[in-house]
């Protein structure tokens, strides 16, 4: 046998040993890929499938300064702040930490639904409210008693749940976040001034009868300029009130100038003398806000605050472009998005999440509703 037969045997021997070698590998590398599957947590991604698993990737780490949202989730209205929360979550990449205030009925609902894939990379906290803060502090009348909610006082004490923060948002359940957060946060507060509202006197339907409590966009309809205490502070009974469903907050200030204290000594008097306004429908919440606050507060873009959809009617003040283009809405009065009665369900629908627990079922006025 020639010396060229000899070397072309050889190569086809390496060629073979090398096949095999390489086939061997294969088959160890898929034995080795099986066991690891069957060890790995369910979902879990293997660094090679990263770029063809996007979608069940988690979102990209939030940075930047911490956006601290305060907002309550009572039992009955758990699928409101939901909603609430999925809105702000969804519609902006910043740093935000809800902090939500709730009872200790509702922790274990909350947290089962805070689970949900498109809630449970929120960055959240859940604060028990301690009904005691309230002593002395609410009427003992029972035929009022049932219409004062605890929670409702919850943004009277920002600084004790957010200790840490120097600026914070309090935001209503009933409202949905279509802007931005980051661009509410940044809203600018004057010297001095511990928070920011929206005025009621500056919308179109603000100037309107409140159905069943008079002319609420004025001091005069929260409260009795008939008791000395109130005529003694001077206040002008036509002067525009504000909104406290949203409030950006200089926490700083608000600890410097004790508001929290001055919030409850009007709720004290209150319980002893009767000021607030007989013809008060609702918020009972507002009437110490509006006197401490009086002259003492800065502005909100008014396009961060549109009110009243909650209100008869809401649905032929604005126009369906108007609410699309609107950062923040707020469906304040006594029709709300998931009663089946208000205006722009379809909105807030948007953002609900189902109940996992199935407990809270949104109303609809007929089968065709989603």
């Amino acid at each position: 046998m020639s010396l060229r037969r000899v070397n072309v045997v050889i190569l086809v021997l390496l060629a073979l040993a090398f096949l095999i070698i390489v086939q061997r590998n294969l088959l160890n590398l898929n034995d080795f890929l099986r066991r690891e599957n069957q060890d790995a947590v369910p979902g879990m991604i293997l660094p090679f499938e990263s770029e063809l698993s996007s979608k069940i990737r988690p979102d990209p780490v939030r940075s930047g300064e911490e956006i601290p949202v305060l907002i309550t989730a009572a039992e009955e209205r758990l699928g409101a702040v939901i909603a609430a929360i999925n809105s702000v979550y969804q519609n902006s990449k910043a740093n935000i930490v809800f902090h939500i205030v709730t009872m200790n009925d509702t922790v274990d609902h909350l947290k089962v639904w805070m689970s949900e894939p498109q809630l449970n990379s929120v960055k959240h906290n859940i604060i028990i409210f301690d009904p005691h803060l309230l002593s002395g502090k609410i009427t003992k009348d029972p035929q009022k008693l049932e219409s004062v909610k605890p929670l409702t006082f919850a943004r009277f004490y920002m600084p004790i749940f957010i200790p840490d923060a120097e600026k914070a948002i309090y935001l209503d359940d009933d409202i949905i976040v279509q802007g931005d957060i980051q661009d509410l946060f940044e809203t600018s507060l004057k010297s001095g001034h511990a928070a920011a509202f929206s005025d009621d006197c500056d919308s179109a339907s603000s100037k309107g009868i409140v159905r069943g409590a008079g002319n609420q966009n004025n001091y005069l309809g929260f409260l009795d300029f008939k008791k000395e205490a109130i005529k003694k502070l001077g206040m002008r009974a036509n002067m525009c009130s504000f909104n406290p469903g949203v409030i950006v907050a200089n926490l700083t200030e608000w600890k410097h100038q004790n508001i929290t204290s001055q919030l409850e000594h009007w709720m004290e008097l209150n319980v002893q003398d009767d000021i607030y306004s007989k013809t008060l429908a609702e918020g009972i919440t507002t009437p110490p806000l509006l006197i401490v606050f009086y002259k003492q507060h800065s502005s909100i873009d008014p396009l961060w605050h549109i009110r009243h959809l909650g209100v008869s009617g809401a649905g032929n003040r604005y126009s369906a472009q108007f609410v699309k283009a609107a950062k923040l809405l707020h469906w304040n009065g006594h029709y709300k998005p998931w009663s089946g009665t208000s205006s722009f369900t379809e909105v807030w629908d948007k953002w609900y999440i189902q109940d996992p627990m199935g407990k809270f079922h949104p109303v609809r006025r007929h089968s065709g509703d989603k």
